[in-house]
């Protein structure tokens, strides 16, 4: 055996056993064919997976309380977090997705006022999964002062600035309240 066949036999060895000794690839992986390898995703689309997933767990569902005793002040639950209106704005006024150094905007002085424009509750009625109960409305109206900054570095380096920008959110915080004398299951011993 020549001395070119040994070193190319050797090589192909080493490189077929470096390669199943990186972080991506093992042997034990392979029983699941191709989607043993890990497939990598662009920093744009973890981040929006991300938000997403913010938004569904803190603001998409409507929570479901106890049921309004008798006398009791009938006053909706929190208004909306600062983050909940400014996530808001960016579904209604999108910033995201500048390209650093060519096209980017930014919010900056922002203050957010917040009013409550009603409050009100439905009549009972059977809601599926729940049983009876009442649907508690709240609207807010939320105004968002800012100073927006738009900064272009191509072809001519230019930055606009907004000194006075505003716009207004409307957002609904309705929950439901129980009624009657609710078996919420948790006194069961089962």
């Amino acid at each position: 055996m020549s001395c070119k066949r040994l070193y190319s036999a050797l090589w192909m060895i080493l490189v077929a056993t470096a390669s199943t000794q990186t972080g991506c690839i093992h042997l034990s992986n392979m029983g699941l064919g191709p989607f043993g390898v890990p497939i990598p995703i662009t920093p744009y689309m973890q981040d929006s997976e991300e938000v997403q997933f913010h938004i569904h767990e803190r603001y998409a569902r409507v929570p479901i309380l106890g049921p309004i005793t008798r006398g009791g002040t009938i006053a909706a639950i929190d208004p909306p977090s600062d983050d909940e209106v400014i996530h808001a704005l960016e579904r209604a006024r999108p910033i995201r997705g500048g390209v650093p150094f060519l096209h980017e905007k930014q919010r900056n002085k922002v203050r957010i006022v917040k009013e409550k424009i009603a409050d009100y509750i439905d009549d009972p009625r059977f809601v599926p999964l729940i049983g009876f109960a009442q649907l508690h409305h709240a609207h807010y109206k939320c105004t968002v002062y800012f100073e927006e900054r738009t900064i272009n570095g191509w072809p001519v380096p230019y930055t606009l600035e907004d000194n006075e920008c505003v716009e207004v959110i409307y957002i609904d915080h309705n929950h439901f309240h129980m009624c009657g004398d609710p078996d919420t299951g948790a006194s069961s011993p089962y």
